[in-house]
């Protein structure tokens, strides 16, 4: 199933701020707004740093600014879950094993859109 949401939302969230491509380059610490168009139109992933720095700018969670990115890792990650969940776990049954297979079905289970926690 394809993501309904755009790869990020930066561009509405500069746009509602009245902030310009510069200015919020200035709040990121970089040199130019050319790196704030290149995340606005999708073109360039931002660092992990980046991202949280757009978070404190716009005050949203990572997750929400970039939902599209987020959904795609959420199922990558849900997928690789499963193959753990199928990995020998189940032969083990002392407590951390018990706690692990608890952690893999939680994620296993968790629904898309940022509801993994």
């Amino acid at each position: 199933m394809l993501s309904e949401h755009l790869p990020n939302y930066l561009l509405s969230h500069r746009k509602r701020s009245a902030l310009s491509q510069t200015e919020v380059a200035f709040l990121l610490g970089v040199q130019s707004g050319a790196k704030v168009c290149r995340h606005e139109r999708f073109t360039g992933e931002p660092t992990l740093q980046t991202a949280l720095a757009y978070e404190a700018i716009y005050q949203r969670p990572i997750s929400e600014l970039f939902p599209g990115l987020f959904e795609k890792t959420q199922r990558e990650v849900k997928a690789r879950a499963k193959i753990l969940e199928q990995n020998k776990l189940h032969s083990n049954s002392n407590a951390l094993t018990t706690r692990k297979r608890q952690s893999l079905a939680a994620i296993v289970s968790a629904k898309l859109n940022n509801q993994l926690s």
